[in-house]
């Protein structure tokens, strides 16, 4: 193969912010049309690949955490559960190099894989870890982000106060 004429690891490191922002972007509006789900599902692997090339396990922890939120979001559980232990795996492994709130995000990612595969009491168990990890994020705005993202978006069905 090649050599690109541009400089790949910059293109990687721009792709992996791009796509991740669109896809978080689509998370939070919380409408999930069909043209706009494939788009985001796409462009969650996509930013998670990109990251593979150019990013720390951070990096790569978080990618995983958008991606299991994206097929959660979609109704995707057994997808979802997949990446979600994954993004848990990668978070408890480098817990040395991820900020305080990564371990709520992941919490959470997996709380709401287990809802979008029907696991209504798991998910609510889940869902209350995160709470709990959401709750010893130190930096205000960063709790202020959690908890707006925890009490929102798509949780099929799971009531709001689980």
């Amino acid at each position: 193969m090649p050599e690109p004429s541009f400089d790949l690891k910059v293109a990687n490191r721009w792709f992996a912010v791009e796509l991740n922002n669109a896809a978080w972007d689509w998370l939070e509006a919380g409408q999930y049309d069909a043209p706009g789900a494939e788009q985001m599902l796409h462009a969650a692997h996509a930013s998670c690949h990109h990251w593979l090339q150019v990013g720390s396990a951070a990096n790569h922890a978080r990618a995983e955490c958008l991606v299991a939120n994206v097929h959660a979001a979609l109704g995707y559980g057994p997808s979802a559960m997949r990446h979600a232990l994954r993004c848990l795996e990668l978070t408890k492994k480098n817990a040395n190099e991820l900020a305080d709130w990564d371990s709520a995000f992941a919490y959470d990612a997996l709380a709401r894989a287990h809802a979008a595969a029907g696991e209504t009491k798991q998910a609510g168990i889940v869902r209350m870890k995160a709470r709990e990890l959401g709750g010893k994020i130190a930096e205000k705005e960063d709790k202020a982000f959690f908890d707006k993202w925890h009490r929102g978006g798509n949780w099929h069905d799971l009531p709001a106060d689980t």
